[in-house]
C-alpha cells in the first residue's frame, strides 16, 4: 500500500506545481512524508486452546473371552419300568422335587406276590428234603461202620445230601428273584431332583426294557455349562502367552461368569471343570465344561447362555479412553497427544482389546504420555495448547477383541 500512496501524492504535487508554483509543491511533499510515517496496524497473537488430557499409567488388567454355551443337568435319570404290568398309581407331582428312594409309580403287584409265595413254598420243600437226606446220611454213617449197609449205599446218601443242598440254593435264588421283581412293582427315584411330565397315566400297560421313558429326574442344585472355543482363538491365546503378552490364569481354578439370554449377568460364578483335549472335526472347536451353582433353580437344562472365562492377565497394561481414538480412511488408529513443548502431536497406535470404554494398547504410547480427550474439535496437529487433567468415568465390561489395525505395531511404536 505504500508505493501506490506515494505515487498518488507525487502526481498531485506535479499538478499543483504546474498551477501554483514552488510553494505548493513543498506543501505536498510534507504531506507525503507525513503519510509515509503512519504506524502499521499490530497483528493479534493466537491464544493457546485449553484441552482436557488423560495421563497414561500402567495397571493390571485381567483378560477374558466370551463364548457361547448350553446348560445341561448335573445329573439326569430316565425312569423306565424294570418289569411288565398295569400301572396302578402315579405317586409324585409333576415338576416337583423328589428325594432319592421316593416312590414314583405303583405297578399292579398281584401276579408278582403269587410268584413270591410259590418260590417261598419251593424253598420250604427243598429244605425239608435236604433235612431228610442229612438224617439218612448220619444214620448210614453209623451202619456202614458195622457193615450193616454197603459202602455204595452210604456214598449215595452223602451225594443226596449235596444234591438237596443245591436244590435249596436254587429255590432260594428263585425266591430272591421273585422278591426283587415284586419290589420293582414300586418304581422309586434313583436320584434327587426335579421331575418332568409323566408320559403315562394309571391303567397304562408298561413293559420291561421299553424305549419310552415314564418321566425324567434332573438334579439342578448345580448345573453344567458346556461352551465351545474355536481352535483358532485357542492358538492365538497360546501364542500371546508364549510371547509374554499375558500371564496365564490357572485353568483348573478359572472362574466363569454367565450371561443369560436376556443379557443379565447370572449372580453365581462357576468353575471350569474340564477342557477338551481334541478338536471337533465338524465345528473346529474345543469343548469346555464348567460347573455353576444353581440354588434358586434359575438355570434350566437346554438354555442358551454366554460364558465369560478369564484367559490371562496383563500386569503392565496401558489403557486409553475410546473417545480419544480416531481412525483414518485406511483404518489406522491414532490419538492426539500433547508433547513436552505443549504442542499437539498425532500418534499412531496399535489396539489390543476393548475394556469397557477404554482401549488396551499394544504399542504407540508410553507411561506419562498426555492424551487429549476433550476439545479435539478445536485443535489440530502443531497447535499450541494448555492442558487440564480430566477424570474419565470408567464403564465396567469384559475385554473384547479389537479390530485389526492396518499398520503393524512396529511402525506405530515410539
Amino acid at each position: 500500500m505504500f508505493f501506490p500512496l506515494v505515487a498518488r501524492h507525487l502526481s498531485a504535487a506535479v499538478s499543483v506545481f504546474q498551477r501554483s508554483g514552488l510553494s505548493a509543491l513543498m506543501l505536498m511533499l510534507v504531506a507525503v512524508l507525513t503519510a509515509c510515517k503512519a504506524p502499521a496496524e499490530p497483528v493479534a497473537a493466537t491464544p493457546a486452546v485449553l484441552v482436557g488430557v488423560v495421563t497414561l499409567q500402567t495397571e493390571s488388567q485381567t483378560l477374558s473371552t466370551e463364548l457361547p454355551g448350553r446348560t445341561r443337568a448335573f445329573m439326569m435319570a430316565e425312569i423306565r419300568p424294570q418289569i411288565s404290568g398295569i400301572l396302578q398309581k402315579r405317586l409324585f407331582t409333576e415338576g416337583a422335587t423328589v428325594k432319592a428312594g421316593q416312590p414314583l409309580y405303583q405297578i399292579d403287584p398281584a401276579a408278582y406276590e403269587v410268584v413270591v409265595a410259590s418260590a417261598a413254598a419251593t424253598v420250604a420243600k427243598t429244605r425239608a428234603t435236604a433235612k431228610t437226606a442229612e438224617v439218612n446220611a448220619r444214620r448210614n454213617a453209623a451202619l456202614v461202620k458195622i457193615d450193616a449197609i454197603s459202602r455204595q449205599l452210604y456214598d449215595e446218601s452223602l451225594a443226596l445230601v449235596q444234591q438237596t443242598a443245591a436244590d435249596v440254593a436254587v429255590a432260594q435264588a428263585a425266591l430272591d428273584n421273585a422278591r426283587i421283581n415284586l419290589a420293582y412293582t414300586r418304581i422309586v427315584a434313583p436320584i434327587s431332583g426335579r421331575t418332568s411330565l409323566s408320559t403315562v397315566t394309571p391303567g397304562a400297560l408298561v413293559t420291561v426294557n421299553q424305549v419310552a421313558v415314564l418321566t425324567t429326574i434332573s438334579q439342578l442344585d448345580q448345573i453344567y455349562v458346556d461352551v465351545t472355543q474355536s481352535s483358532t482363538d485357542l492358538l492365538k491365546l497360546k501364542n500371546d502367552l508364549a510371547q509374554g503378552r499375558f500371564e496365564r490364569v490357572g485353568q483348573l481354578d478359572a472362574r466363569i461368569r454367565i450371561k443369560l439370554e436376556d443379557g443379565r449377568t447370572y449372580p453365581h460364578p462357576g468353575r471350569l471343570q474340564f477342557s477338551g483335549v481334541s478338536v471337533d472335526p465338524g465345528t473346529g472347536a474345543v469343548t469346555l465344561r464348567a460347573v455353576v451353582p444353581n440354588p434358586d433353580g434359575l438355570l434350566m437344562p437346554g438354555m442358551y447362555v454366554r460364558a465369560q472365562l478369564d484367559t490371562g492377565v496383563t500386569p503392565q497394561a496401558l489403557l486409553v479412553p475410546q473417545q480419544a481414538v480416531t481412525r483414518d480412511t485406511t483404518g489406522q488408529a491414532s490419538v492426539l497427544m500433547v508433547d513436552a513443548n505443549s504442542k499437539v502431536e498425532r500418534r499412531a497406535v496399535s489396539l489390543a482389546v476393548a475394556v469397557g470404554n477404554r482401549w488396551m494398547l499394544n504399542a504407540g504410547l508410553a507411561v506419562g504420555d498426555r492424551v487429549i480427550v476433550d476439545g479435539l474439535q478445536r485443535i489440530r496437529a502443531g497447535d499450541l495448547v494448555t492442558t487440564e487433567e480430566v477424570v474419565i468415568k470408567l464403564v465396567a465390561s469384559e475385554p473384547v477383541a479389537a479390530p485389526a489395525d492396518s499398520a503393524s505395531a512396529s511402525t506405530s511404536a515410539r
